[in-house]
């Protein structure tokens, strides 16, 4: 019998593919960004406001295989520029064929304080660009019997309490990836990911709080981003007869709670 835990896919296990990932600038788009190109994928780091780390990403990157990497940078509540960045694309690689949609906004909206303008944010982040960036790249995608990946959360399956438009936003998202399998077929797989507790919010959070929410997964520790991208290079590269699929990467916790 042979040892599954001694399998390593081969360096170029994505040669000549290309990849777009948004929010790949940093942390855990970063490390997706760096685990598809190690295998061998172009790729094309979307930012909005982390520039520089996107530049300096990419100049890492190029440094290691030339002309590998592009940096494009755009609001992705303007859905109006969601077709430049499938051209730029296209224009650097000549093909699509992956779109990880990784790029969220994390933020609390407690009952009786929420506004507009947080509905506008939250769900135009982790639902609308989502929606419409793969609809701007479904062509492309088609051409290259490509894969979209959506980033979701395991809090899209029970709510985070005060994070309910974050949370229903990225619900919905479940939904789409659901729906764009179906639209997409036969040939693009649509597929997400549920991260549990992998890094924690940039701002911070009590060291308490952290202790229980590790308590509550089966596994009795957090995550890392490594674990993120080998669920992405799963779907990118050895999965070809899963679509529509929801895979949590949170070490029990949506079993446990």
């Amino acid at each position: 019998m042979t040892d599954s835990t001694s399998f390593t896919p081969p360096a170029d296990a994505l040669s000549g593919r290309v990849a777009l990932v948004t929010g790949g600038a940093k942390r855990i788009g970063a490390a997706i960004v760096k685990g598809l190109h190690a295998q061998g994928a172009n790729v094309a780091i979307h930012c909005r406001q982390s520039h520089d780390e996107a530049i300096g990403l990419r100049d890492a990157l190029n440094g290691e295989r030339a002309g590998s990497a592009i940096v494009l940078t755009a609001d992705l509540l303007d859905t109006a520029k969601f077709p430049g960045l499938i051209e730029q694309t296209l224009a650097a690689f000549g093909r699509l064929d992956l779109l990880v949609n990784n790029a969220s906004t994390f933020y609390p909206t407690p009952v009786g304080a929420i506004t507009s303008a947080a509905w506008e944010d939250l769900v135009g982040t982790n639902l609308k660009g989502p929606l419409f960036l793969a609809q701007a790249a479904a062509h492309s995608l088609r051409a290259a019997n490509g894969s979209i990946v959506n980033m979701i959360d395991i809090h899209a399956q029970r709510p985070l309490p005060q994070h309910a438009v974050y949370s229903t936003a990225k619900a919905g998202l479940v939904m789409l990836t659901k729906a764009l399998a179906r639209e997409l077929s036969p040939e693009v797989r649509v597929n997400g990911i549920a991260p549990g507790p992998i890094l924690w919010p940039e701002g911070g959070i009590d060291a308490s709080l952290q202790e229980e929410i590790i308590s509550r997964t089966l596994l009795k520790r957090s995550g890392s981003p490594e674990d993120i991208v080998r669920a992405v290079l799963f779907f990118a590269k050895d999965a070809p007869y899963v679509t529509g699929q929801i895979l949590a990467v949170d070490g029990g916790r949506s079993v446990g709670w």
